[in-house]
């Protein structure tokens, strides 16, 4: 599976609800196309369904599917521990520091990625 494709299945899980392909574009960074493929893999995959909005019928929601998702989840389960292993050695200060570089540079990035999308097409 690829990491995108995780960090979709992330950010679909911890949602309050469905999410629309355009939503996980803007989460992640991809163009709405490649935010697409990902939902595609994830749907052949079983990962996620793909269903009508109930209050817009133009739109389609992306909803995980619970049991495909403890699967993977169970991979992660390790690598979180020996993340939360690394945290733990760090004070709240430390951590507050830590939190503040990742948000701007999370910002920072998607500001890049919106801005090299705005501009021209090379030839």
């Amino acid at each position: 599976m690829h990491p995108t494709d995780v960090q979709a299945l992330s950010l679909l899980t911890a949602a309050p609800g469905p999410l629309t392909v355009k939503q996980i574009a803007d989460m992640t960074g991809l163009t709405t196309g490649s935010a697409t493929r990902l939902v595609d893999r994830l749907e052949r995959g079983g990962y996620v369904v793909r269903a009508p909005d109930q209050q817009d019928r133009r739109r389609v929601l992306v909803t995980p599917v619970p049991d495909r998702v403890a699967r993977v989840t169970a991979v992660w389960d390790d690598l979180g521990q020996a993340w939360q292993t690394l945290l733990d050695g760090h004070t709240e200060d430390e951590l507050e520091v830590i939190t503040r570089h990742m948000r701007r540079a999370h910002d920072l990035s998607h500001d890049q990625m919106r801005h090299l999308r705005s501009q021209p097409k090379p030839d």
